[in-house]
Order: structure tokens, then sequence, then C-alpha cells
């Protein structure tokens, strides 16, 4: 699109902890979020940085701010959309067998973390 902006849209299957913890940062969210905190800081994020706020010279600074917003929301879109919950608990589970098949996989709590 000429004279515009182009963003690209990211697909991230298993984000990082590294990708996480970033994008975390960029939308200034604490460790525990809601899916509904995400989206609600993700739009307060994109009013103050959207490039039809910017003026004169500011332009391609809210470009990029809006390009690293749209990322780091798409990795915590993936992260949240790719976590798979148990929905048959077994009543024999172990405390240690209910923690690894829910979390045992996960990159930010598994003991096999990603390393970057």
């Amino acid at each position: 699109m000429p004279g515009g902006s182009t963003y690209v849209t990211m697909h991230h299957k298993n984000p990082t902890v590294k990708e996480i913890n970033n994008a975390r940062g960029v939308l200034g969210l604490p460790a525990f979020a809601t899916l509904t905190e995400i989206k609600k800081a993700y739009r307060k994020k994109c009013q103050r940085w959207h490039p039809d706020t910017a003026r004169g010279k500011d332009l391609e600074k809210h470009n990029q701010k809006m390009q690293a917003i749209n990322e780091a929301y798409q990795v915590l879109l993936a992260y949240c959309q790719n976590y798979r919950y148990c929905l048959e608990p077994k009543e024999e589970d172990t405390d240690e067998n209910w923690w690894m098949d829910r979390f045992g996989q996960d990159p930010l709590w598994s003991s096999k973390r990603q390393k970057d």
C-alpha cells in the first residue's frame, strides 16, 4: 500500500519464554493476566501509538511502535490459544501427575524449558 504502513503478521505456534516476556513488556502486562486484560492493554497501546495520531516526523516512530505492539499481541494470543487444558480429570491422579499433565509441556513451567 503506497504511502501507508505495512504490518507483518507473524504466526507463533509455540512462543518461547523470551518472546512471551518481551510481549508482556511491550504491552505493559504483569506476570499474570487474563485474556480480557491482554486485549485491554493492546487496545490502550493502539490508541496511544496508532500512526493516525502521529504528527510530522513522529510517523515512523508510531509505525515502529504499532508493529511491535501488534507482534506482542500476536505472541500472547498464540500462547493463550494454543494452551491445552485437561477436560477429563482423573480422580486417582497424584498432585505431581496433575501438574505434569497440565504444565509439563508448557514453555514457562516445564523442566524442559526452551532455551533461547
